[in-house]
């Protein structure tokens, strides 16, 4: 495969030049970047083209160089993030990863929609995003890993989504890098706990106030504020729920 589709006929041939950020990912996005606050970020945007946030809106986001017209950069949403995300027990088969970049065929911008449904691999050693539920009845042509643990997901030469490999690795805030310590068994553990906090069906039980449901989410608060190892990653987890406990944590 040389090339690849994205939304509205948008095209890129694939390099063998994968970034080499380590991904940031911060619970509900992972960002392929390495800038350090608010002016970076916006510098990067103003020097590169591709697909970019827009107010009120969070498409996937993919940036490249004016001038070589190579990945740059990428900062991916997670679909439960979204009032419209669906979470599936069914998890694809993933073909090998080929490590490789992107080069735009062409400098012009365009919007790739987020993905919409998430499947959970076992212990969620592996978050599989699609852009729907349609792409699970064929199997993918390829894994691109545009950088180390993400990597896009091709069938029919498509971007159809994307994957993210031992996500409690990459914890961390947008403006920082992971700790490159591996994380803990208390972190794995307990982003797992988050994540089922923030999918159906326990969120709808947080939603509806049911008693067993808030039980768990005031006690994977408890656990992360007590947690001495792995500080980082384990704030990163508290913001994650800190809405849910805004809203829900009173019953």
């Amino acid at each position: 495969m040389t090339d690849v589709l994205f939304d509205n006929g948008w095209r890129a041939t694939v390099t063998g030049r994968p970034l080499t950020f380590t991904p940031r990912f911060t619970g509900d996005s992972v960002l392929l970047v390495d800038y350090a606050n608010v002016k970076d970020r916006e510098g990067s945007a103003l020097d590169t083209f591709g697909s970019q946030h827009q107010l009120w809106d969070t498409p996937d986001v993919f940036r490249f160089d004016r001038t070589a017209r190579m990945l740059v950069g990428a900062e991916l949403q997670l679909p439960y993030a979204s009032a419209y995300g669906e979470t599936s027990d069914r998890l694809p088969s993933l073909p090998p990863v080929r490590p490789g970049g992107l080069r735009a065929d062409e400098v012009r911008d365009f919007r790739q929609e987020m993905c919409a449904v998430v499947c959970r691999g076992p212990e969620d050693s592996v978050l599989v995003n699609l852009r729907d539920l349609d792409v699970l009845g064929k199997p993918l042509e390829v894994r691109i890993g545009i950088a180390p643990g993400v990597a896009l997901l091709v069938q029919d030469g498509s971007v159809v989504g994307w994957d993210l490999t031992d996500p409690a690795r990459y914890l961390s805030t947008a403006y920082t890098a992971p700790d490159p310590s591996p994380p803990s068994s208390a972190t794995r553990r307990l982003l797992t706990e988050c994540l089922d906090l923030l999918t159906g069906p326990v969120v709808d039980d947080l939603v509806d106030g049911e008693p067993t449901a808030v039980a768990r989410l005031l006690a994977a608060d408890a656990a992360l504020r007590a947690q001495r190892e792995d500080r980082h990653r384990a704030d990163v987890l508290l913001d994650l729920i800190a809405t849910y406990m805004e809203d829900y944590g009173s019953g």
